[in-house]
């Protein structure tokens, strides 16, 4: 058993109690970490079993405010169900909690520790690189040794999940913009080198590296499910516009009009690559695209999104002038299931 630690004021950091267990569940449940296959009273139960592992729990003002679930493997050092009380995230306990799971490893002599995240969990990501985590250049790979009660769709904490039928739900919201925005394009971040450049008939290996890994996030996948001859034919013709951002000589997102309704111009995609985000560089891509378009001076700009999007993406577009005109529900054959995209 591990003695108690204090880091943030007023924060204990503690091994887990069974009475701490209803308090336990609801904070990874607030927090997003339970799912069908992923029992909590399980993961408890065998976490508490073993001398290789210890699950910390975090009090505040008599309260559990976080948790994490560190073991060794006897190899590597892992860490499991980070979880901070929305409400008291952005305090420090979060990263305190992984300064405790890290003291813990280095008692025992692990030379290094790692972790698992989601790919959709783009906060998780940043917070990690903020405290000194990268990448393993390694591919995971997985088997259930147990049934634990998956649906045969699998879900994966993505916004409209898969379905147990193998199906995906979702709802499209159409927009539109009539008149040119009075306001210019936003400039850009000021602490990073910034070039937009159309990129003229990309070649469909750079646009596909473009499109992925901007759209694997959010489950784009009509352009990967597009043959090569296809996808071809469209980025030769004039009338489509891809921009590719570049921050610091790096490709960092790209939006593309599609002018082959004019006098309609659609904004067919638009994003930026996971670790751009949260740079403020969304918006002046946005409204740079915007203007490029309205160039052409069409009848109207239009562009849709849905709820498997960023999810400011539709208020974005809402705060750059475009205004809904209606909304689909719509259900497909999830890509994840039919090989066409990954399915974690």
């Amino acid at each position: 058993m591990t003695a108690s630690r204090r880091d943030k004021p007023g924060l204990t950091i503690r091994p887990y109690r069974a009475t701490d267990r209803d308090a336990l569940v609801r904070l990874w449940e607030a927090c997003g970490l339970t799912t069908p296959w992923n029992d909590p009273d399980q993961d408890i139960a065998l976490a508490t079993a073993t001398e290789s592992a210890e699950l910390f729990v975090g009090e505040l003002e008599g309260a559990v405010r976080c948790s994490c679930l560190v073991g060794h493997d006897g190899h590597r050092g892992w860490l499991y169900y980070l979880a901070t009380d929305p409400d008291h995230q952005g305090q420090g306990l979060g990263l305190g909690m992984v300064r405790h799971c890290e003291d813990w490893l280095r008692a025992r002599g692990a030379p290094k520790v790692q972790l698992m995240i989601r790919e959709t969990n783009l906060d998780a990501k940043a917070f990690y690189r903020k405290i000194g985590y990268g990448p393993n250049p390694c591919h995971l790979m997985q088997r259930w040794l147990v049934d634990r009660g998956a649906p045969s769709g699998i879900p994966s904490g993505i916004r409209g999940g898969g379905r147990p039928d193998g199906k995906l739900a979702y709802t499209v919201t159409y927009l539109e913009m009539t008149e040119r925005p009075q306001q210019p394009p936003l400039h850009p971040p000021r602490d990073c080198k910034v070039a937009l450049l159309r990129a003229v008939r990309p070649t469909v290996s750079f646009y596909r590296f473009l499109y992925d890994t901007v759209g694997e996030p959010w489950l784009w996948w009509e352009r990967r499910a597009m043959d090569d001859a296809s996808l071809k034919a469209i980025l030769e013709d004039e009338r489509v516009e891809v921009y590719v951002l570049y921050v610091d000589g790096v490709p960092a997102g790209y939006a593309e009009l599609d002018r082959r309704q004019e006098p309609t111009v659609d904004l067919a995609y638009f994003g930026l690559l996971p670790d751009f985000i949260g740079r403020g560089l969304g918006p002046f891509l946005l409204t740079s695209a915007i203007d490029i378009a309205w160039s052409y001076e069409p009848d109207k700009l239009t562009v849709n999104t849905n709820t498997l999007d960023h999810p400011k993406a539709l208020a974005l577009y809402q705060q750059v002038g475009f205004k809904p005109t209606r909304r689909v529900d719509t259900l497909v054959d999830d890509p994840r299931l039919t090989g066409i995209l990954p399915l974690s």
